[in-house]
């Protein structure tokens, strides 16, 4: 790829979280039955006057804030003029002179570098009905017309599908911290046109593009631009010419395939909607909205490290689901111990919610008896193997941690005489053992202390039988 210079350029559909539709009263995101969340504004019928989605507007504006974007305190909506089976009115009500939200830029990392990635604008509109292409026909569903979208278009400054992906993921973070979208891809809350170009190495000039419509999946993105990607510098390499064009993403068969070319793009004949006056916004309102905006995931993060003494990657984990921040964060102002809850967290709750299926909020374990856990360990009330026996208890049936350590008997044994027991019986019924370890191998110790676990059932304070088994031993 040396000699030649990747661009990337997505246009981004996101379906905003809102009650009702953009121009009517149909509730949005329905799953009932298709055709049923409909009306005479949804599907164009004559006589039939949109009415706009104050709340659309107000996260669209939202997320231009987050970004750094110019908000337009006049804005306008303008008709787009297709005839496709999806939009029963044959057209679509968007923004194309007059977009809400102006400039702006997202902030990525891959491979630990930084880079910024700039924003041309956002703008606002409605989805599009949902189709699904049978063998030999296609099922429509107009439940989806009308939904809120908010549409953002980048600039071409990304230069490997790694840089994509994570510019998709930083923006998905965004959205769901601030509750503009669910973000959830297999319901089609997210979707992506994806621009590419590539041109020699040394040269400014953008290469011929080619477009990759409806994406849906940032698995299918990836492995999309990096055929994409090939495709078009093995055509340069061999003297080849490329077309500006429109092209489909087969993910069976793992290659892109033409749709049509641009030189015969639909002409939209774009006019401003008749039907809807401009969307007039105040500073007041603008900096109202801003006020609500939430901290977000790379603050969040610089602060976990900054705060919290956190190493980067904990922070990482932590603040990439608002949830599972907040859990954290619950759970370490009670403790104090902010590694082990950062430990805890990512560690044994992600691994048993993971393997229920469950995701953070169906926790039967509160942050503050995960807390009270951590104490009890810290104290050395109990040690880790009991713990986590605790906590799986805790897990499935929530309840107080220290009722369940005497409930299951499960306090540490740190008297000495015990232990000194313990460790006797441990070296007289593995003589061998304890020879290898008088002839310096230190492993051979760790066995021991196994044995004397075995015998105290979990209960032994592991350091104190250690310390028991070399007194013995060297004795």
């Amino acid at each position: 790829m040396n000699d030649f210079i990747p661009s990337i350029g997505l246009e981004v559909h996101v379906q905003l979280k809102t009650r009702t539709k953009m121009f009517c009263a149909c509730p949005a995101h329905t799953e009932g039955e298709p055709n049923t969340a409909v009306c005479p504004v949804c599907l164009g019928l004559p006589g039939a006057l949109p009415v706009m989605n104050r709340e659309a507007i107000r996260k669209t504006v939202k997320v231009g804030l987050m970004i750094g974007s110019r908000i337009s305190l006049r804005s306008t909506f303008d008709r787009k003029n297709y005839f496709y089976p999806d939009m029963a009115k044959n057209y679509q009500i968007t923004q194309q002179a007059a977009p809400l939200c102006i400039g702006g830029a997202v902030e990525i990392e891959v491979e630990g570098k930084k880079k910024t990635i700039r924003v041309n604008h956002i703008h606002q509109e409605e989805d599009v009905a949902k189709s699904t292409h049978m063998e030999n026909s296609t099922e429509i569903d107009f439940s989806r017309a009308g939904t809120p979208l908010m549409e953002l278009v980048t600039e071409p400054d990304m230069s490997s599908p790694d840089e994509a992906i994570a510019f998709l993921t930083a923006l998905k973070e965004m959205l769901i911290y601030a509750g503009i979208s669910d973000c959830n891809l297999e319901m089609g809350h997210v979707r992506c046109d994806v621009n590419s170009s590539v041109r020699p190495a040394g040269t400014d000039k953008l290469g011929v593009k080619s477009e990759l419509k409806n994406m849906n999946t940032f698995k299918g993105i990836h492995r999309a631009l990096e055929y994409e990607l090939d495709r078009q510098m093995e055509t340069l390499r061999k003297n080849g010419s490329l077309a500006q064009e429109t092209r489909r993403w087969d993910d069976i068969a793992g290659i892109t395939l033409p749709m049509r070319s641009k030189e015969y793009a639909h002409d939209y004949r774009y006019f401003p909607e008749p039907d809807l006056p401009p969307v007039v916004l105040d500073t007041a309102t603008v900096e109202a909205w801003r006020a609500e905006l939430p901290e977000l995931p790379a603050a969040k993060r610089a602060r976990f490290v900054a705060e919290y003494g956190l190493p980067e990657y904990d922070a990482g984990v932590l603040t990439a689901d608002k949830a599972i921040s907040e859990y954290f964060e619950a759970g370490a102002k009670k403790s104090g111990n902010f590694k082990a809850v950062s430990n805890w967290v990512m560690g044994e709750l992600l691994r048993a919610l993971g393997e229920k299926g469950q995701g953070i909020a169906d926790a039967k374990i509160s942050p503050e008896a995960l807390a009270e856990l951590i104490a009890l360990v810290d104290a050395k009330t109990i040690n880790m193997p009991a713990a986590k026996e605790v906590f799986q208890t805790l897990f499935e049936n929530g309840g107080n941690p220290m009722a369940i350590v005497k409930e299951k008997g499960l306090a540490q044994v740190s008297d000495a005489g015990a232990i000194d027991g313990f460790a006797g019986q441990a070296i007289a019924a593995n003589p061998k053992v304890a020879d290898e370890f008088r002839a310096g191998k230190e492993a051979a110790l760790m066995f021991l202390v196994g044995q004397v676990m075995k015998l105290s059932r979990g209960k032994a304070n592991p350091q104190l039988a250690a310390e028991a088994l070399r007194q013995k031993l060297q004795a």
